[in-house]
């Protein structure tokens, strides 16, 4: 996203330090569009409100992001970046090597966010040695979902390994049962690769494959083995998955029309949407294996004129980390809240089962940022590997073969 030499020279002279008694103003670009997703960013608004603020919403649906950050790119090009942006991963340091994010340190020091915050998710929060972004949530990628009538039925136990779940699958499609619900979008084959590249070669061979992007790693038996199941994957899928949306699939699982979904907790906003409850309808659990994937989302602060927008950003830094929104937010969202000390007492059985796990993983050196939702590659590298993934997915490639296009794509791609 390189910009132009000029936006440098022209955010350098922005003065980014409020005035003791500045009315804090936001204007803040995000893509939470749908019910439960306004309904929790009304939360922070009133919150904002409530401290004396002004707040501009500058909601863009569309493309999981893609269309708010043309707008964005857009706006910064024009020296009029919005006060706030919903950005997460790679993309958070992207922008600040451009010269156009904030500095937010002293709030983040002053509510100690290093203390409360893992320290994976921490780092994705830091552009050098300032913090420039705000974590909203913690949603944990590596779940499978299941209906629990349906295993009930055909006497079989959440999995908790790749063969076990083979196994599953085997007997529920003998008895004409859809075991697998999946939707045929790239970023959903994604999603399932990488839970099996984390269930079947563990951590350390996960951060080698789909964060370093070590060609011995991608190009191992342990990856040919990785492709082996995905296949295995497509077999357990019905006919009718290309093209299909994420929440159909999960909807399919919801009905009893397929047994089992792997997908991000995201998909639980839906299961309790419709009335389900966790552990009575719907089961869950983390896919095969150890450790834990996250996706995180968060908003960036840009460089901005003005000591009443400064202490707008300011405010929203604080309440966004704050425990209140970091608990009601995530109630609605289906994730868990980015900081540990947050209760969970009114959450569900699977939130506090994944705040469990983060924890763990995190004391363990296990918590990977998740290749598939941006968290671990920059967009060139995270689509390269995608592509193959997607490729393989949909056509009779061999797995040694997508290993071999694998190790191509990728190095093509730096």
């Amino acid at each position: 996203m390189r910009l132009k030499s000029v936006l440098a020279a022209g955010v350098a002279a922005l003065a980014f330090a409020p005035l003791a008694h500045a009315e804090p103003q936001a204007e803040v670009m995000h893509w939470w569009t749908s019910g439960g997703e306004a309904k929790s960013v009304a939360v922070l608004q009133q919150e904002f409100a409530g401290r004396g603020g002004k707040w501009t919403d500058m909601p863009v649906a569309g493309g999981g992001g893609d269309a708010a950050m043309t707008a964005l790119r857009a706006r910064v090009l024009a020296g009029n970046a919005p006060t706030a942006v919903q950005l997460k991963g790679p993309a958070i340091q992207e922008w600040f090597e451009e010269g156009v994010l904030a500095d937010i340190s002293a709030v983040a020091d002053a509510q100690g966010w290093a203390k409360v915050l893992p320290a994976s998710i921490a780092n994705h929060m830091k552009c050098g040695d300032i913090w420039c972004a705000a974590p909203v949530n913690v949603h944990r990628v590596d779940w499978i979902w299941a209906n629990k009538a349906l295993l009930d039925k055909h006497g079989i136990a959440m999995p908790t390994t790749w063969d076990e779940f083979n196994a599953a699958a085997d007997k529920l499609k003998a008895a004409g049962v859809t075991p697998l619900a999946h939707g045929g979008q790239a970023w959903q084959d994604a999603t399932v690769f990488e839970t099996v590249v984390l269930g079947l070669g563990g951590p350390a061979f996960y951060h080698k494959a789909l964060v370093e992007l070590d060609k011995d790693a991608l190009t191992s038996d342990t990856m040919v083995k990785v492709f082996d199941q995905m296949r295995k994957l497509r077999g357990y899928v019905d006919a009718n998955f290309s093209g299909r949306d994420w929440n159909l699939a999960t909807a399919m699982v919801m009905n009893g029309e397929a047994a089992f979904q792997i997908m991000g907790d995201w998909a639980k906003g839906e299961f309790l949407a419709a009335g389900k409850k966790p552990g009575e309808d719907f089961l869950c659990a983390s896919t095969p294996g150890d450790g834990y994937l996250y996706n995180v989302d968060s908003f960036a602060m840009f460089k901005v004129a003005g000591d009443d927008k400064v202490a707008g950003q300011n405010l929203l830094a604080e309440l966004i980390v704050g425990p209140n929104f970091q608990k009601v937010f995530n109630m609605n969202k289906g994730s868990i809240p980015a900081r540990t000390d947050v209760a969970l007492d009114d959450f569900d059985m699977c939130a506090k089962l994944s705040a469990a796990d983060m924890n763990a993983s995190s004391a363990g050196g296990s918590l990977l940022p998740s290749y598939a939702h941006g968290m671990a590659l920059r967009g060139a590298q995270a689509g390269a590997v995608t592509d193959v993934v997607t490729a393989h997915f949909n056509s009779d490639m061999s797995s040694a073969e997508a290993v071999r296009m694998l190790a191509d794509a990728v190095a093509n791609s730096m």
